[in-house]
């Protein structure tokens, strides 16, 4: 039987947990589906339960989260954990897969907190077993207290550095931090940065990293221009190149890769959301407003989802799009909504202050999005190359669902969250397109791998019910 809600929001992370808690202050019929077992999302990963929590390890940051979970579980909201959405239909009726089997909800209102998944870095050797990316040693270390001991850490962003000072505080050793920050990217984020809002906050918050790193003795080789990952079987070493000369390191076990974020919206383009190109921040976006409304009636998007801001920042965005559901549906005034949406504005204002910076400054290398060796691996699902889009590209398949049908890039059990960016800038680049142009891969349900007997169970269900 399919049950009903005023509101579902879909994500358990800062904006999603904020969202949902301020959606049922203002008494809205409130459920939170998350395919996670616990509250967090991926920058609070196990904030209830981690075995390092209370420790200086993981910083003051990742505590934060704490408050949020709290209120959430104080809330009348119906939180359900381990519940991934894997379809949404018009009229919002949301299939999701539990422990039980599959469950239909429909909702008069969704907000997708969906939040944010690591830009790959296809390189040479990517796909070898001991290659990870840093946000996913992050999560083991959040909510297991596993970590590798003489890891190299290799790209650029906040994360990478992050990481890196977390590894040191748990007294593991790091065998180098290989940065790839382009020194002109560098010289432009100096030039736009603002000292306003929470950025000095920020910028003391990053030297206070860089500081940490230095005190460890840890070597930092910076305008790292290529990057190489050797190894049979599994990672032996790495070569990077700077200044156009080649340098190895040997006796590598563990690479951790990192080159940004970027939104995580396959749920939004399944609910008929079109999907944008984001020239400046180099990733598939969707359209969304001041309140996080989408193109899609009744669909709004909050937090990393609708472009990337930070945890904080999510958070206040999280609210704001309640605010807007709640207005929607007749539970508060225009007047009142504003009045309410007034502080979380100024507070995004404030922390979003420093990202012009930060993107720009971390803005990754083309080398590094888009590999120039037709053998490396962009697909990993179905273990697509460089060279096999290229080859199709001259052949005249040059819109992104015609390389999908040709290659099967993007049919994968990630449904293209990983390779769908690098095949569109791979075949932009091939034909001499703006990646507009190229396009994107559709998305079909269901966006998650679901079984088959669980499929057919839904199907008899619903004709009983009929």
């Amino acid at each position: 039987m399919t049950v009903r809600h005023q509101l579902a929001v879909i994500g358990a992370g800062p904006a999603g947990m904020a969202a949902a808690v301020q959606a049922d202050a203002l008494g809205l019929d409130t459920v939170l589906l998350d395919e996670q077992g616990g509250p967090g999302g991926q920058i609070y990963r196990s904030v209830e339960r981690s075995p390092l929590r209370g420790t200086r390890i993981l910083g003051p940051d990742y505590a934060a989260g704490a408050g949020l979970a709290v209120a959430l579980r104080d809330s009348a909201v119906e939180y359900r954990p381990g519940a991934g959405v894997w379809h949404i239909e018009p009229g919002f009726r949301l299939a999701l897969s539990d422990g039980d089997g599959i469950r239909l909800i429909t909702a008069d209102r969704v907000i997708l907190a969906t939040g944010a998944l690591e830009r790959p870095m296809p390189v040479a050797g990517w796909t070898l077993p001991g290659v990870m990316t840093a946000g996913a040693a992050q999560l083991l270390l959040k909510s297991s207290a596993l970590a590798v001991d003489g890891a190299v850490f290799a790209g650029c962003g906040p994360l990478l550095y992050l990481v890196a000072a977390q590894y040191l505080r748990a007294g593991l050793t790091i065998r180098a931090i290989l940065d790839t920050t382009d020194p002109a990217d560098r010289r432009s984020a100096l030039a736009s940065l603002s000292l306003g809002g929470s950025a000095l906050r920020t910028l003391a918050k990053g030297l206070g990293l860089l500081a940490e790193i230095r005190r460890a003795g840890v070597p930092v080789f910076r305008r790292v221009e290529d990057l190489r990952i050797v190894g049979r079987g599994r990672v032996a070493g790495v070569a990077f190149r700077r200044g156009g000369v080649w340098q190895p390191l040997d006796g590598v076990t563990t690479v951790f890769l990192h080159q940004g974020v970027v939104p995580n919206l396959q749920l939004a383009w399944a609910a008929g959301c079109p999907p944008l190109w984001d020239a400046d921040r180099l990733c598939w976006t969707a359209e969304t407003d001041a309140w996080g409304r989408s193109a899609v009636p009744g669909l709004l998007i909050a937090g990393d989802a609708a472009g990337i801001v930070g945890a904080r920042a999510a958070a206040d965005r999280g609210r704001l799009a309640a605010l807007a559901a709640a207005w929607s549906l007749d539970f508060l005034s225009e007047r009142h909504r504003d009045a309410l949406a007034r502080p979380l504005q100024a507070s995004l204002r404030r922390e979003a202050a420093i990202r012009p910076f930060l993107e720009r400054l971390y803005r990754p290398r083309f080398g590094l999005r888009v590999p120039a060796d037709d053998a490396v691996i962009v697909c990993r699902c179905e273990e697509v190359t460089a060279g096999m889009v290229r080859r199709e590209v001259r052949r005249g398949a040059v819109e992104a669902n015609r390389l999908k049908s040709a290659l099967r890039c993007g049919m994968g059990p990630c449904q293209g969250r990983i390779c769908a960016g690098t095949v569109s800038e791979l075949a932009a680049a091939a034909s001499g397109l703006p990646v507009e142009a190229v396009g994107r891969f559709r998305v079909r349900p269901p966006i998650r791998p679901v079984p088959l007997d669980q499929l057919a169970r839904l199907r008899a269900a619903e004709t009983a019910e009929a």
